[in-house]
């Protein structure tokens, strides 16, 4: 199967150990291309690590994935393909937000007229136009959360991966950064979305998965998993998510603490 054929995220066996503590383990799952990918667990669970090695930040210790085709191992060969927001965005202080765009396009070889429409469309989407010219270390958490989304979609890849996307967002830029999420994906991106924000996810997800102590234990559509909560007649993402993290709503899973590695 040639890259462009291949499955947007696809994964077996995926494991990752830091010394005797297992992060993630055996993960095995497919993404499809231009779908949104809710990617759900508790703190600690192994979301971060997972995207970590998704983005080639983060050898596996066992097991495969391969994201637009090409395997993790190859990292010259994915992140052409990919964009990533961390849960803090990789931005310079010292910098106004255009200049960090622009630093973020160069980095990505976009041709300068391109980058520059580009910029000018996303400070708009986003609101931070009469802030452009001003110093990233004047800026709120909101404000620097929308920059570190802007340059991780800036290059349109084939796969996004949003970790906490509208954290610190009032409640107007969290609407547009759901809004943008559905656009980039009508548009064949790839979401890969990780998020404690579960009516976002329901909102947007084409699938979902859901991490447990390394492992995934629940997978499907938003509807198919809220069919498995058995709370009574209001079945909720939130209800299926606490059942299959066998989570209280006091948030106690029951289960031995583990060094949270997330």
């Amino acid at each position: 199967m040639s890259p462009a054929d291949a499955p947007a995220i696809e994964t077996d066996a995926l494991t990752k150990r830091y010394g005797e503590t297992t992060a993630v383990t055996g993960l095995t799952m497919t993404v499809e291309r231009g779908a949104v990918y809710g990617f759900l667990g508790p703190n600690g669970a192994g979301k971060t690590t997972t995207m970590r090695m998704l983005t080639t930040l983060t050898r596996p210790t066992s097991g495969t994935a391969h994201v637009a085709g090409h395997s993790i191992t190859d990292r010259e060969s994915v992140t052409p393909h990919i964009g990533y927001l961390p849960e803090e965005p990789p931005i310079y202080d010292e910098l106004t937000g255009r200049e960090q765009l622009e630093y973020a396009a160069g980095l990505r070889d976009l041709p300068e007229a391109e980058a520059s429409e580009r910029i000018d469309s996303l400070l708009e989407r986003f609101d931070l136009v009469d802030d452009a010219h001003r110093r990233i270390e004047g800026y709120s958490k909101g404000m620097r959360q929308k920059v570190g989304v802007i340059q991780a979609v800036l290059h349109e890849p084939a796969v996004a991966f949003l970790d906490e996307p509208t954290s610190g967002l009032d409640p107007r830029a969290a609407r547009t950064m759901r809004e943008t999420i559905a656009d980039l994906a009508d548009r064949e991106m790839t979401i890969f979305l990780s998020t404690h924000i579960l009516p976002v996810v329901d909102e947007l997800a084409d699938e979902i998965g859901v991490l447990r102590e390394g492992e995934l234990v629940a997978q499907g559509d938003p509807e198919t998993l809220k069919s498995r909560a058995e709370t009574g007649e209001a079945r909720s993402l939130e209800d299926a998510f606490l059942e299959v993290t066998q989570e209280t709503p006091g948030g106690e899973s029951g289960r031995s603490a583990e060094p949270s590695i997330d």
